[in-house]
């Protein structure tokens, strides 16, 4: 358990400061989201009703955006080798990367979503079922994303392979996501998506550390 909290303290510190990683996901989060009232024009009505599906794929796209630097800078360095060597199980490992990845990728931009809404119109009824949403479905993207990352670590410029492989695995969580706040805001039944969206972050919890862990050592090898 020590080196579990060391390999998350690890990254969330490098992730705030070395590289500013996560600086740039909140930067390109805002620019996007900014950027949909000067196309479709400043009409509150139609910002309103677009607005949590705006919300949720800025959040997907800047969570792509964060996804190659997952594992490449341990791989390059070769800390990925000894933490593979180490007493320690990979699928801690991931598990630990993971998380630190949620908190500064995930987490921000969940924490952050009311404020989008705003900027958008959004109805205020559906902040919290958004930020509730966003916390679900944020760790089952960063999950997801840590296996295409481990399956493209030794391809040089694998980002748009990575793109490609996971984005397909991602709109489960978009759907639910968004339908779940809808459904808040419209006053019907909400529970279903929220209830869908705990199944994902669930079997992506359960397998996804085992497909990534396996993916790691396979590069290694």
């Amino acid at each position: 358990m020590n080196a579990f909290k060391l390999i998350v303290e690890k990254d969330i510190r490098l992730a705030l400061t070395q590289g500013g990683s996560t600086m740039w996901v909140i930067m390109f989060y805002l620019l996007t989201i900014t950027l949909f009232p000067l196309a479709v024009g400043p009409d509150p009505e139609i910002l309103s009703r677009i607005a949590s599906g705006v919300i949720w794929v800025a959040v997907l796209l800047a969570v792509l955006l964060s996804l190659d630097r997952l594992f490449k800078p341990d791989f390059e360095d070769g800390t990925l080798e000894l933490l593979a060597l180490a007493p320690i199980r990979m699928e801690l490992v991931v598990i630990a990367k993971v998380l630190a990845h949620w908190v500064t990728t995930g987490l921000p931009l969940s924490i952050m979503a009311p404020i989008m809404g705003v900027l958008l119109s959004m109805d205020p009824n559906g902040y919290p079922a958004l930020v509730v949403a966003m916390m679900l479905g944020t760790a089952v993207l960063s999950l997801i994303g840590a296996i295409g990352a481990a399956l493209t670590l030794g391809i040089r410029r694998g980002g748009f392979l990575l793109s490609l492989l996971v984005l397909p695995f991602f709109v489960p969580a978009l759907i639910f996501g968004v339908m779940a706040v809808d459904s808040t805001i419209s006053g019907t039944m909400a529970r279903p998506n929220f209830m869908i969206l705990l199944a994902l972050f669930l079997v992506s919890t359960a397998l996804a550390p085992l497909a990534t862990s396996a993916a790691l050592k396979i590069n290694l090898e």
